[in-house]
């Protein structure tokens, strides 16, 4: 089997060490190079040409976005960014999300030998889902449209009255994206809709801010005990599981500070059980992109218990991992591309 051709570039001399390390022992997976910096990249992107590229957010000579902007331009390919787990690295890696990248890992702050070696699995998982992701213009182009478009100029295609439906959404690597293709076609006066994205807990105001931006509805991170109504977003901080629970006729959010569930907190599988057992026929499940099974499981039990549920479909999916694993369990409903899943919920609540 040919092995994946990766180049690695960070301004620090010890990721790149640790990291072509645990690469070169993946045993599929070759570091044919490394860079400090995007000046010298482009040259040994020439030469080597690799398959993948990790890419730290902060360099000198040329920050990680202006490098990653210019190459999908120029020569799209795989990326995964290197990111710090901070809110400045949050709002970074969002941006590099909405320019192409495909996934991140987050980089140590303390430690950072040791606790490479933790992610090691992680980090190998995603270069190797990013060898099978086909980058193109196309693919950048769908990524970049809509971004930071003024709310006042979004069109609302369709109103029609509140009801008690809960769209419940679920998404992992492709997701942040996704996300807003749905919900920048959505009216002010949506059902409102939970979200778990897997996403780490320093990035959840900031993803939330994203998606504000993007929508006539208001987006927020879940809080505890928050009444869930139209017209509202709520997603699922980083650190803990999204769950829908009854009080009285109302719905309400509750924040699980349980275990990870498929190595996820928050867990898509949680927050669908949840909906199944709480909201049932008056629930819409939606699948987006990921990595993964999570969620697939619960995504039967909500059409068991009656709910109406919608999958991206392959070709529009970054990864086709968590829809594909709900589609196999006959979860879905209707599996369709990323762009036409809003006006599909709009027509489920007429």
């Amino acid at each position: 089997m040919q092995k994946i051709k990766l180049l690695i570039i960070d301004d620090s001399a010890l990721i790149r060490q640790m990291l072509t390390k645990i690469f070169n022992e993946s045993g599929d997976i070759e570091v044919v190079g490394t860079a400090s910096d995007p000046i010298i990249a482009r040259e040994k992107i020439k030469a080597l040409n690799p398959d993948v590229l990790t890419l730290d957010v902060e360099m000198p000579r040329m920050d990680g976005l202006t490098f990653l902007r210019n190459l999908m331009k120029l020569r799209p390919m795989p990326v995964v960014m290197v990111s710090t787990l901070t809110e400045k690295g949050a709002d970074v890696t969002l941006e590099a999300l909405q320019l192409g990248a495909i996934d991140f890992v987050a980089k140590p702050k303390t430690d950072v030998s040791n606790s490479l070696r933790e992610y090691a699995e992680e980090i190998i998982a995603k270069v190797r889902m990013a060898a099978k992701t086909q980058v193109t213009s196309l693919q950048v182009k769908s990524f970049t449209s809509g971004v930071g478009a003024d709310k006042s100029q979004i069109s609302i295609k369709k109103h029609f009255k509140t009801t008690h439906k809960i769209v419940a959404l679920g998404s992992s690597t492709g997701g942040t994206e996704a996300l807003k293709t749905v919900v920048k076609d959505l009216p002010s006066n949506a059902p409102a809709i939970v979200v778990s994205q897997h996403l780490p807990v320093a990035f959840s105001v900031s993803f939330a801010r994203h998606v504000n931006e993007m929508t006539e509805m208001t987006a927020y991170v879940a809080s505890e005990g928050q009444l869930i109504l139209p017209g509202n977003i709520y997603i699922a901080p980083g650190d803990r599981h999204l769950q829908v629970i009854r009080d009285g006729a109302r719905y309400v959010c509750h924040l699980n500070n349980g275990d990870p569930v498929n190595r996820h907190k928050p867990s898509v599988e949680v927050m669908f059980r949840s909906v199944a057992e709480n909201v049932g026929s008056n629930a819409i499940g939606v699948m987006l992109t990921g990595m993964g099974a999570d969620g697939a499981v619960a995504m039967r039990e909500m059409r068991d218990a009656g709910a109406i549920n919608i999958i991206q479909d392959q070709a529009t999916s970054v990864v086709w991992g968590m829809p594909g694993e709900a589609f196999k369990l006959g979860a879905a409903n209707f599996v369709l591309p990323i762009d036409k899943i809003a006006a599909q919920i709009l027509a489920l609540i007429d």
